[in-house]
């Protein structure tokens, strides 16, 4: 069932192919040359890469999108439709680069030998932020796709007073199926059982969750659609409020879906940072 994300989770160098390259609205968008990219930087922060957006506006931003890229460690550098998005709608962007840690409080080697991918969010990026932007919780939205959608619901259910908005494309909710597949998730527990224990689902706080949240999922996307709409039913059972959208399809689990989703989710940020207000 999930021999093609196996195969791509497998490749340890950041994807330039896997992701994008059969995405046709992304192609025609970046062809008509269009979208400015000029306000993408890149910088490091304790050795690892973390790409950054300003866009141009008259005044000072008032918000970050923090995001948390997937398994192929595609950021958002090149991407013209978040690119317009963040422009648009005046937000900064931070994108670091997290390995294929799944952003999790949990040591990858492949990251770090003592930190995990979740403390450096916290204890080096949030810093970052504050210090480069004067931006702190919780004007601090956490976007994610793929890996790191189940990323960003982890830091937003963890920390949930200082990410209140909260928005995933495509989360990898079930991350224990890929478990055994020679990715370093297989490093990260003893077996597949500590990994279940590590997912998203059974990491609710049914009194303490993200005020803003947002999720949503391709029906078409075979491998991670059921994960999600667990997720959804955990939720409503929970009486955690949220919004989650489950019927939009196109593109299956891939950039073409998470360009197409992308508006409905910065429309989800921008509104819930505006009743934070």
């Amino acid at each position: 069932m999930f021999k093609n994300l196996r195969d791509l989770f497998k490749g340890s160098a950041p994807s330039t192919t896997k992701e994008t390259g059969n995405d046709l609205s992304l192609a025609q968008i970046a062809s008509n040359g269009k979208i400015d990219l000029s306000g993408w930087s890149t910088e490091l922060l304790d050795g690892r890469q973390v790409d950054v957006f300003v866009p141009s506006t008259e005044t000072p931003p008032l918000a970050v999108v923090l995001f948390l890229h997937g398994h192929g460690r595609v950021l958002l550098n090149k991407n013209p439709v978040f690119t317009q998005l963040l422009q648009q709608h005046k937000l900064i962007a931070v994108c670091p680069d997290g390995e294929r840690g799944w952003w999790l409080d949990v040591v990858c080697r492949e990251f770090d030998a003592e930190q995990s991918p979740q403390e450096w969010l916290i204890d080096s990026v949030l810093p970052f932020i504050e210090q480069r932007f004067s931006i702190t919780p919780p004007r601090i939205a956490l976007l994610g796709v793929s890996m790191g959608g189940q990323g960003v619901l982890q830091l937003a259910f963890r920390y949930a007073s200082r990410f209140p908005v909260v928005a995933a494309i495509a989360p990898t909710v079930d991350i224990h199926q890929l478990y055994g597949s020679g990715i370093p998730l297989d490093t990260m527990f003893p077996d597949v059982e500590a990994a279940r224990q590590a997912s998203v689902v059974l990491n609710l706080h049914p009194l303490a969750w993200p005020k803003y949240q947002f999720f949503c999922c391709d029906p078409a996307d075979a491998d991670w659609f059921d994960g999600a709409a667990r997720l959804g039913m955990k939720l409503s059972s929970s009486g955690i409020l949220h919004e989650r959208d489950l019927e939009t399809s196109g593109g299956g689990h891939s950039w073409e879906y998470f360009n197409r989703m992308a508006g409905k989710s910065f429309k989800h940020i921008v509104e819930s940072l505006r009743k934070l207000e």
